[in-house]
């Protein structure tokens, strides 16, 4: 107990040391021999007449030395099976042969004693161990615990952190059994792809997992619960983080090329950047910090969460589609500034990328390989990059490139963007269709901030027209309190009539604001949160949601105008996939017809015919379809509205 309570234990969930110690306190029986073949033969040997009566051989030179029979078969192998059963040796009391008997150790008997077995003494104690926790507390952990204090009398510890890990089941959380069909091999999974069964036990056919997906669907997992493992939690995992990290690289690489970006090229400075720029980087720092202190306290699963997040979330999600034209952007139609602001971009997402694949490498180690090397300047040489990402020290977070206040920001835009998008649903207006107004009622400095820093983003997110701060002193959305009758009901009986009329008379926020203190007093009755629903209303025509104190509402209303740019907004996404359909690659301008006999569509295309052009990179507009033009086969329509596309490259 001395010993094992100088051992960290994790995951703290499972409460690792206190299993140890009631394994201690209340020890049972212990299985010390396996009829197996396959193990450390136990060196006993039994009279081949009299088997209680034994003989146990103490080193390979008392065998040598009493060996009558077998020696030479025996001589120059490990002390395994099927040699050292050919030694016999003579029974001193009774002249007889004795065989050693066919059973051999418990592996965890003899996995217990390999610090001392086999390791030099400087290698003590180890750093790290992990294994499946359920029966280890009194099969491995305990015996290296044991052997560790019978070997040094209480005086080593075997090791210093153990890592218990639940179990692996099949994808449906079923054991898995090969007479099941359930069980997946290694290779299968990583290479060869292979066939499970699914729920009913139908044959399932299953393509290559492949190693860095079943590596990140291992770390990013909580240890103390078992895993489900198989194609379907694999996909779910290779589209969550894989295929999001490639497809940050592949934009990068593909503009990279086009453009003939230089890695090496003399830096802009960070400071010079955009807000946009010097905050992704600030968020790769604090990334980098949850990182090494993930590793540090071998919580991988901690730092897995947080990469997920940071790639989906603000890279890909935010970061990338908020800077796409940066890299769209033609260096011939751009000055000096323009072309500066470009290069900025280039050498912000190289770096989140170069640093991104540093940090993962331990985890997803062959994707972030192949990124790696194709990130490198090739035929010169690359500031910061090692022969291989693998060769390279872990990455330290850059304090000085930590701005706080600039992430704390940003994280609010992104958190008034979700609201915006539910309120813009709850008003049933789609994406496309601009909106007059956002409005914001901040619950938090950070959040007050985003929206007098970050208009611009906000606006051209939600698609609305301007962003403003409600300034009244009454609060913008009234919070309403309503009975959840399928729970309250039951609770008020007879009242319930007479608690709906008092729950009408009362303000929302005193409700909301017991419940959050514990029960609230209706009718004589205390109801739970459970029973009461607060909801929030905004004046007509206008949509809005409340998040931590935080409100938004958006204004639903259209006038002429709006409904107008629409259109022309759907106008936009049915060439772009026109493009896509002729097989033409983002850079390639067009020519480009637009027909229609609908009035309202045809003055929305007029109106905002340069906007159209500059979105679907249209240098020519022509007012019949051109000769050899790409036309798509099915007529297109716009909100009913019949449109004729043709286009062809220029």
């Amino acid at each position: 107990m001395k010993v094992a309570d100088q051992v960290t234990f994790l995951p703290e969930s499972i409460n690792g040391r206190a299993r140890e110690r009631d394994w201690l306190r209340n020890m049972g029986d212990w299985m010390i021999s396996k009829k197996r073949y396959w193990g450390l033969a136990l060196p006993i040997w039994v009279d081949d007449e009299d088997p209680t009566d034994f003989e146990v051989i103490g080193s390979r030179e008392e065998l040598q030395a009493r060996a009558v029979e077998g020696w030479s078969d025996f001589d120059g192998h490990t002390p395994h099976r099927p040699w050292i059963d050919r030694v016999k040796i003579r029974n001193p009391r009774t002249g007889r042969l004795m065989s050693r008997i066919p059973d051999v150790g418990n592996p965890w008997l003899d996995a217990g004693i390999v610090a001392y077995s086999t390791l030099p003494d400087g290698w003590r104690p180890a750093d790290f161990i992990t294994e499946s926790f359920p029966g280890q507390f009194r099969n491995w952990f305990y015996a290296l615990l044991a052997m560790s204090t019978m070997m040094s009398d209480g005086e080593e510890v075997p090791f210093k952190t153990l890592l218990g890990h639940g179990l692996v089941r099949d994808q449906f959380g079923h054991e898995m059994h090969k007479s099941a069909g359930n069980s997946i091999e290694f290779v299968a999974a990583a290479d060869a792809g292979g066939e499970t069964v699914d729920a009913k036990g139908k044959a399932l056919p299953f393509k290559a997992i492949g190693a860095d997906v079943m590596r990140w669907l291992y770390c990013r997992a909580n240890p103390a619960a078992n895993l489900n493992f198989g194609p379907g939690p694999a996909d779910e995992v290779r589209a969550k983080f894989v295929l999001k990290l490639w497809n940050c690289y592949a934009f990068f690489a593909n503009y990279a090329a086009l453009d003939g970006f230089d890695p090496a090229a003399p830096a802009v400075p960070v400071a010079d950047r955009p807000d946009i720029d010097r905050w992704i980087l600030s968020d790769l720092q604090l990334l980098t910090r949850t990182a090494r202190a993930a590793f540090e306290r071998f919580d991988v699963m901690a730092f897995c969460l947080a990469a997920e997040e940071f790639i989906d979330a603000k890279l890909s999600n935010w970061y990338i589609r908020r800077t796409r034209d940066r890299f769209w952007s033609n260096d011939a139609n751009l000055d000096d500034a323009g072309r500066r602001d470009k290069l900025a971009a280039y050498q912000t997402l190289h770096t989140v990328l170069k640093d991104v694949c540093r940090l993962c490498a331990p985890v997803v180690p062959f994707v972030t390989e192949v990124m790696w090397q194709n990130l490198k300047a090739r035929g010169r040489p690359s500031p910061g990059f090692g022969e291989s990402v693998h060769l390279c020290d872990y990455p330290a977070a850059d304090d000085a490139r930590i701005d706080t206040t600039l992430s704390q920001d940003m994280d609010a835009v992104l958190r008034i963007v979700s609201l915006g998008g539910a309120a813009r649903n709850a008003a049933k207006q789609k994406v496309r269709q601009p909106l007059a107004e956002l409005r914001v009622a901040p619950g938090s400095d950070a959040d007050r901030r985003a929206a007098e820093r970050f208009p611009g983003l906000i606006t051209d997110e939600l698609n609305v027209k301007r962003v403003t701060l409600h300034a009244a002193a009454e609060p913008m959305l009234k919070a309403a309190a309503k009975l959840n009758k399928k729970t309250a009901a039951a609770k008020l009986g007879p009242l319930l009539k007479e608690a709906e009329a008092a729950l009408d008379a009362l303000d929302g926020r005193t409700v909301d604001t017991a419940l959050s203190a514990g029960t609230f007093a209706l009718a004589g009755v205390a109801l739970e949160r459970a029973d009461i629903t607060i909801g929030y209303l905004a004046p007509d025509g206008w949509f809005g949601v409340v998040d931590r104190g935080t409100q938004v509402m958006i204004d639903a209303r259209l006038t002429p105008e709006l409904k107008a740019e629409g259109l022309a907004r759907d106008v936009v996404r049915l060439v772009q996939d026109a493009r896509k359909d002729a097989g033409l690659d983002v850079a390639d301008r067009i020519e480009l017809h637009l027909g229609t006999d609908a009035e309202p569509l045809r003055a929305a295309i007029a109106a905002h015919r340069d906007t159209i052009a500059g979105e679907v990179q249209a240098t020519r507009w022509s007012d019949a379809p051109p000769a050899g033009a790409f036309t798509p086969a099915e007529p297109r329509k716009v909100d009913g509205q019949v449109l004729t596309i043709a286009l062809r490259k220029v």
